[in-house]
């Protein structure tokens, strides 16, 4: 007993060192040891079959009667609720093969179609079936019944293939389980991490530091409590049964709403496969006290956090949408924002995609001078490796020219790095905003052809409306005053523009609000850039339910507090950076 006990301590000190070097190797990414996934599975699977049909030819070839599905029935008959008990064991048959494809979405469909039906299937029906053989000669080996069935000749290559056989399965299951969590942040149910694409080829394959170590630091835990693998298996059963019926569920949905499958077809499929894996449910929840308990408990975890994710995310984004700044208040504020516009220029990164977030009339509340422009920034990743620098931004023009206020979509790979030097970074983003402006300039020319005298009469009378002398007359004047390029060539025109712009910025060939409004960036740009940003504290009302002031004031506060921040990822002197507090009551 002394030694069985030894030995069981000496199984579970392996297994810890094992675990350790396998999560230390994933931020090399899998690229980085694939090379030997596919012929150390090969000879794997090889072993499998060979052996097992060496066991049936050598022990006893009749157990290929139980291809027969009779015996199922005979099975449940002759031992009643021993042989439903015995159904999760059947389970680990399938699951254990399926864990080494757990990363399904790195592979083609065709891929796994060929894999599963001519190398899979047959040799794993073969290893069973010669298990079974093996014990119909040797019913007391039932305990260890795979390595005692392997000819002693072949034991210790077989038993380091099937060691290297488990990690690849491990290593699969740690790659899904990075892919379901960066699909979840996808999808705003997860909170922000760290994700490290590792390989520029496959978008599938990354790294998050965070779940890695937490699955390391789990399944030490595990490994230190359970000391057996029989608890383990229990676990196990009921987690891959779970996503069997998942499964089932989500492609019946799909079924229904994308393939738009004849509804009696779908609910036969739902039946047919809902109906085994609910038998096979059954039988493994009766192991719930026997470690079945485990997956139940990390599911509720990871469920809460993702649904208070979710839900708190939600209610902050609705609330930014409602709250934006509507169009008729920024023109009640004037070009000047109610503040004064000082050389410089500020960009404020919030999440929207279209309209003015609330969090820019805390600035205009809480700062005493505003940059003389502004650009609104938005990150938005793409699915692709790499952004070329020169489609990286995409810019439109906020309110009137005078405002000189900008949105700007900033697109990046999934292999850009968002740490580069914000030096070059706002080089860059100045270029392609004076690209905009052109651009710009050139499509109102073209338009203006087409317009009448009525537009040009419009246009005058409304640049006339301008009282001189006022803070940002410099500011409006030449860009209200070039609107029309058909009236360029006007005296009227020339003159105003010549009493503001000075002569360096002239020329009789360009645009003068053109001209001007890009000497105006020059000069903003050499007054030096500023980060807005807001931090948002996410509180529920007074008057919300007690179970909602729970989520939000302490779960999902918890949450924001620790997940990856927006600073995160730049880098840009703290002296550059300017945030202002606001609270959305949800």
């Amino acid at each position: 007993m002394e030694f069985m006990l030894l030995l069981a301590g000496e199984v579970v000190s392996i297994s810890i060192l094992v675990l350790v070097a396998l999560f230390s190797i994933q931020r090399f990414g899998t690229a980085k040891v694939g090379f030997m996934f596919a012929p150390v599975l090969a000879l794997w699977f090889f072993s499998l079959g060979s052996i097992g049909l060496y066991n049936m030819l050598r022990y006893d070839i009749t157990v290929v009667r139980a291809l027969n599905p009779a015996y199922i029935y005979y099975f449940f008959k002759n031992n009643g609720k021993s042989a439903w008990s015995a159904l999760g064991g059947c389970v680990l048959c399938i699951t254990g093969a399926e864990a080494m494809f757990a990363d399904l979405g790195h592979f083609t469909v065709p891929s796994i179609q060929i894999a599963f039906t001519f190398v899979v299937f047959p040799c794993l029906l073969l290893a069973y079936m010669g298990q079974a053989a093996f014990l119909m000669k040797n019913p007391a080996s039932y305990s260890s019944v795979f390595y005692k069935s392997v000819p002693e000749s072949l034991f210790w290559p077989v038993f380091v293939i099937a060691t290297l056989g488990a990690m690849i399965a491990s290593q699969a299951m740690i790659s899904a389980t990075f892919s379901c969590v960066k699909q979840s942040m996808a999808l705003g149910c997860f909170p922000r991490l760290k994700i490290i694409h590792t390989s520029k080829k496959f978008m599938g394959q990354i790294y998050i530091p965070v779940i890695n170590w937490f699955l390391m630091i789990m399944c030490i835990i595990v490994v230190s409590i359970f000391k057996s693998t029989t608890d383990i298996a229990n676990a196990y059963g009921i987690a891959e049964v779970g996503v069997m019926m998942v499964s089932t569920t989500l492609v019946t949905l799909v079924m229904l709403l994308i393939w738009q499958t004849n509804l009696f077809l779908a609910f036969c499929f739902l039946l047919v496969f809902g109906s085994v894996e609910l038998i096979y449910m059954s039988s493994v929840l009766s192991k719930i006290f026997e470690g079945g308990w485990l997956p139940l408990a990390f599911a509720t975890f990871f469920l809460s956090v993702m649904y208070t994710w979710n839900y708190g995310s939600v209610l902050k984004y609705r609330r930014e949408v409602r709250e934006k700044i509507s169009m008729d208040l920024m023109l009640d504020l004037s070009s000047n924002l109610g503040t004064v516009r000082v050389p410089g220029i500020g960009l404020l990164y919030n999440e929207l995609v279209q309209g003015i977030p609330s969090i820019f009339l805390q600035f205009l509340l809480s700062l005493p001078a505003l940059h003389s422009t502004i650009v609104f920034v938005c990150i938005k990743y793409v699915p692709i490796p790499v952004v070329p620098q020169e489609e990286r931004f995409l810019f439109r023009r906020v309110c009137p020219k005078d405002y000189h206020m900008f949105r700007c979509v900033a697109r990046y790979g999934y292999k850009d790095s968002r740490k580069e030097d914000h030096r070059a970074f706002e080089q860059l983003l100045i270029e392609s905003l004076e690209k905009f402006l052109r651009k710009e300039a050139l499509e109102a020319a073209l338009e203006d052809n087409f317009t009448d005298d009525l537009d040009s009469i419009s246009v005058d009378t409304r640049n006339s409306d301008l009282t001189p002398g006022t803070a940002v007359e410099e500011l409006r004047i030449p860009l209200m005053q070039g609107q029309n390029l058909e009236e360029r060539g006007a005296t009227t025109s020339r003159e105003a523009a010549s009493t503001v712009l000075p002569s360096s910025y002239m020329s009789l060939d360009d645009d003068p609000s053109l001209e001007y409004e890009l000497s105006a960036l020059r000069e903003a740009m050499d007054s030096g850039f500023t980060y807005l940003l807001g931090h948002g504290d996410v509180r529920a009302k007074k008057d919300s339910f007690f179970f909602k002031k729970l989520m939000i004031n302490y779960f999902y506060a918890f949450l924001r507090k620790n997940c990856r921040g927006g600073t995160a990822n730049m880098k840009v002197p703290h002296t550059n950076i300017i945030q202002v507090g606001m609270t959305y009551m949800v």
